[in-house]
């Protein structure tokens, strides 16, 4: 194996325009779906690339950040790096300036998750093996040393952690069966929030056709008329075995997120996502109590690990949505997905990164962890951008094969 060091750091501020409609949800409109890239130059030609995602404006910001709390990585060795990655992580996150912007949220932890998302990327491509493998091919201890267990210590510790991947290798040949099965995934792009009816009719076809059986819908209208009609349009067509998800991305007050989730009720949701504010761990708490059995899901908003813990201690919430790309990279996606497992609550990535570095994910998760393999959200979006974008045939991702993380982006 060869001994890759990082040499420099670079960044690139990487900005995409999307077809009109496309991407807009209740709050967040005329999006430009961007990429703060790290990238980890080494002395021997190999580079480590790193995503974290914005809607364009302070993109730039996130890039200033990258270069000045990545700087202590250069002259590091890949494996020496990786082999105590909690520790450097903790010292990254934790910088006894740059913490004062979060602490652990906003554009600090953005440009975190990209340094974070170049490093692992770096290290399966040192290795010559596709991120997945990496992950499953490490010990339940190497697992545990590139983890920041810090505030979770009341309900995660490392001995923990040792123990639930330990408790789920005997059954995991089996779960293996998905490398060559692929792994379901979930049309998020039938209904944008700015669609109009006939587009969602023509999208939920097209996905039907494609061989999805799982789709979401963008709701938050100030009309609620408007979401109910939408809805039930897409559960008319898909049928009444398809799981059709709503997404309000944050819009609802909990009274308006009360009445407008019953009044939602008879088109049969799998579940309301991002309901109201994602700080508000009570509101969310109380709407859950009130919606039953109508499943609440988050986690695209949610910034860090210890805010999920809380979520996860009230009860307050049914599908975890971790992003890679939103918390502080991929060991914190993991410590989340680890912590999820002990208290029995389901995980379904959020994909900021198009499912380039979650498609990954997803199967460490079900096959070192034990989730259920549900579905993987799919946004089609930016697929000809990326060197080796994901492949989704018959609604199902294709296991990537490449060594790396997926996160190449094509120079344009």
């Amino acid at each position: 194996m060869k001994a890759y060091t990082i040499s420099n750091v670079a960044t690139r501020d990487v900005r995409f325009a999307l077809e009109h409609g496309a991407g807009a949800d209740s709050v967040h409109s005329n999006p430009k779906y961007s990429y703060a890239v790290t990238l980890l130059h080494t002395d021997k030609g190999l580079t480590g690339v790193g995503l974290t995602f914005t809607l364009g404006d302070g993109n730039d910001l996130v890039c200033e950040a990258i270069e000045a709390l990545a700087a202590p990585l250069v002259g590091k060795n890949i494996e020496d790096l990786m082999s105590d990655f909690g520790r450097v992580w903790k010292s990254i996150a934790d910088h006894p300036r740059y913490r004062w912007l979060g602490p652990h949220k906003g554009v600090v932890h953005l440009a975190l998750a990209s340094i974070t998302n170049a490093c692992f990327d770096l290290w399966a491509k040192a290795r010559g093996v596709p991120l997945w493998k990496l992950l499953l091919d490490l010990s339940p201890d190497e697992v545990a040393n590139f983890l920041d267990l810090s505030y979770l210590e009341d309900v995660l510790s490392r001995e923990d952690v040792i123990a639930i991947l330990e408790q789920n290798v005997p059954a995991r040949p089996e779960r293996e069966r998905i490398l060559g099965t692929g792994y379901p995934g979930y049309d998020t792009s039938v209904g944008w929030f700015q669609y109009s009816d006939d587009q969602i009719r023509e999208n939920v076809k097209r996905s039907v056709g494609a061989g999805f059986n799982a789709m979401k819908l963008k709701i938050g209208s100030d009309d609620s008329e408007r979401d109910i009609r939408r809805a039930k349009i897409v559960r008319e067509i898909a049928g009444d075995n398809a799981l059709i998800m709503l997404d309000c991305n944050q819009k609802w007050t909990l009274p308006q997120a009360v009445r407008n989730s019953l009044a939602l009720a008879s088109m049969n949701p799998y579940w309301i996502e991002e309901p109201t504010h994602p700080d508000d761990v009570i509101a969310h708490q109380t709407l859950r109590r009130a919606i039953a059995p109508i499943k609440i899901a988050l986690g695209e908003h949610v910034p860090n690990r210890v805010i999920f813990k809380n979520y996860f201690q009230a009860r307050a919430v049914d599908i975890c949505q971790p992003d890679a790309l939103r918390l502080g990279g991929i060991n914190e996606f993991i410590a989340v997905s680890i912590m999820a497992r002990k208290f029995g609550i389901t995980v379904v990535p959020h994909v900021g990164d198009m499912g380039q570095i979650h498609q990954h994910l997803a199967l460490f998760n079900h096959i070192a962890l034990g989730h259920q393999a549900l579905f993987l959200e799919y946004i089609p979006h930016l697929r000809e951008h990326f060197v080796y974008p994901v492949v989704v045939e018959n609604g199902t991702y294709r296991t990537p094969q490449a060594p790396g993380s997926s996160s190449d982006i094509k120079e344009e």
